[in-house]
């Protein structure tokens, strides 16, 4: 299976039947013996949460073992409660014979027979429910990760039709390029030929790249995968046998489909979950704490400078999505107007505008600018999750358009309200240094990065910095 979208869903399902699993023990202890239910238990072990825990982990290894946790395309509520129940008959039994091994005659057998029907029923009811739910969040474009397909012969559809059946990945795919034209199912669409590859890249919101080309084109399929990586984008092509390697790649299944997958950048799922929920937790809390400063500075621009407060603005965010940046407003109104007869006097040199004493700059907007106070509204960009705390700064889709190729490679990581070249190399005045930084925090990023950038962002906006 495609690793970077199984292990975060098997991620996912181990999380919530552990965490079911340790909640269920306590619900079923609490019916069956009321409020007092650790005093009963007490007797028998010393620490029941631990054994909570040890039933938990155990209902997971034996799911594990069953294949529970193993996407499958031809998914049915009948094969995954035949496969639980195998799991459930097997859970029982070590259960008992770990009671008499231990001498607990004392438990409950009536807790002992509601437990493992229940715990059954729960966990087919959590994939179910999950399975609805992530199919209908994707249905509306949550969380989707769309996939360009190179070639629409049978291969090509024999693939893409693979990519769709395994709904839990969440990919999609856009379209197709091919030279030639073939029938296609409505569902389907033909983008153009395969040399419009680079400008579909740049038009549209590509994640990923399936090559299906047959052998006879290899040295044009090996260019494509070079132009891919250059741009950023998780480069697939399934295969039946490789006779040739490219620099770098690794092996991976499709329900018996060989794929050879180069990737670029982060490609460690379960860690870039937790980024997100690191994002999630650390914007919400400030959004929170942060409210009554948000509010005086927002009444201090009224009074001020006047409306708008806050100031939208279109940016390029994760493979070229476009979304609306926030920030409070530090320029005049007309600030958009003025700005193509500033260009020539711009401090940086290629693709971005950057001016130190730039006369559209508000009474106000010089002060919030120096302490970064006016970059505090796209927290609410961070918890939508069109960014990212610490990430690539968002380009405007007008310096995106005069990237050169591997400047491109920045839009393969969900961009930042801070970065490693605004806490390293902001007074830089070459774009060109920004964009190497970019690209060395996508090839180096972890956690801890992300964590000592943002240790080093706090310091930096209070020193003007």
């Amino acid at each position: 299976m495609l690793r970077r979208h199984a292990s975060g869903f098997r991620t996912l399902l181990m999380l919530a039947d552990a965490g079911l699993a340790f909640v269920l023990l306590a619900v079923l202890s609490i019916a069956r013996f009321g409020d007092n239910w650790l005093a009963v238990w007490r007797p028998l072990v010393d620490q029941p949460a631990l054994v909570a825990a040890g039933y938990a982990a155990t209902w997971v290894v034996i799911l594990w073992l069953h294949g529970l946790y193993r996407p499958r395309a031809r998914w049915s509520i009948r094969s995954e409660a035949l496969a639980i129940l195998r799991a459930t008959i097997i859970l029982g039994l070590i259960t008992g014979t770990v009671l008499f091994a231990f001498k607990l005659p004392d438990v409950s057998r009536l807790f002992l027979i509601a437990l493992f029907p229940s715990q059954w029923a729960l966990t087919l009811a959590t994939r179910v429910a999950m399975r609805f739910v992530f199919e209908r969040l994707r249905a509306r474009g949550y969380n989707v990760r769309y996939v360009l397909v190179v070639g629409e012969g049978a291969r090509g559809q024999a693939f893409a039709t693979k990519l769709e059946g395994h709904r839990e990945l969440g990919l999609s795919v856009l379209g197709f390029v091919d030279d030639e034209a073939h029938k296609l199912p409505a569902k389907w669409k033909h983008l153009g030929p395969v040399d419009m590859i680079e400008s579909l890249l740049h038009a549209e919101v590509v994640d990923e790249v399936a090559i299906c080309l047959p052998f006879s084109q290899w040295e044009r399929v090996n260019a494509i995968a070079h132009l891919c990586e250059e741009e950023g984008k998780i480069v697939r092509v399934p295969v039946d046998m490789l006779d040739r390697a490219f620099a770098a790649g690794r092996f991976e299944d499709l329900d018996g489909t060989p794929v050879y997958s180069l990737v670029s950048g982060p490609d460690r799922l379960v860690a870039l979950v937790v980024k997100r929920a690191f994002d999630i937790a650390v914007s919400g809390l400030a959004l929170i704490v942060g409210s009554p400063i948000l509010l005086g500075i927002a009444l201090w621009i009224r009074l001020r400078d006047g409306s708008p407060v806050v100031f939208h603005q279109v940016r390029t965010g994760l493979h070229g999505r476009k979304f609306a940046m926030l920030k409070f407003r530090t320029m005049s109104v007309d600030a958009e107007f003025r700005l193509e007869a500033l260009m020539a006097k711009s401090e940086v040199a290629g693709q971005a505008f950057k001016m130190t004493a730039d006369p559209r700059v508000t009474r106000s907007g010089g002060f919030l600018r120096r302490t970064s106070l006016d970059e505090l509204p796209q927290l609410w960009n961070v918890l939508r999750g069109d960014m990212s705390l610490v990430g690539p700064r968002p380009a405007l889709p007008r310096e995106v358009d005069t990237y050169d190729l591997w400047h491109r490679r920045r839009l393969s990581m969900k961009p930042g309200i801070t970065g490693l070249w605004q806490v390293s190399a902001r007074r830089s005045a070459s774009f060109d240094m920004w964009a190497q930084l970019d690209l060395s925090y996508i090839d180096r990023w972890s956690l801890w990065l992300d964590i000592k950038i943002l240790a080093r962002t706090l310091p930096a906006a209070l020193n003007g910095r």
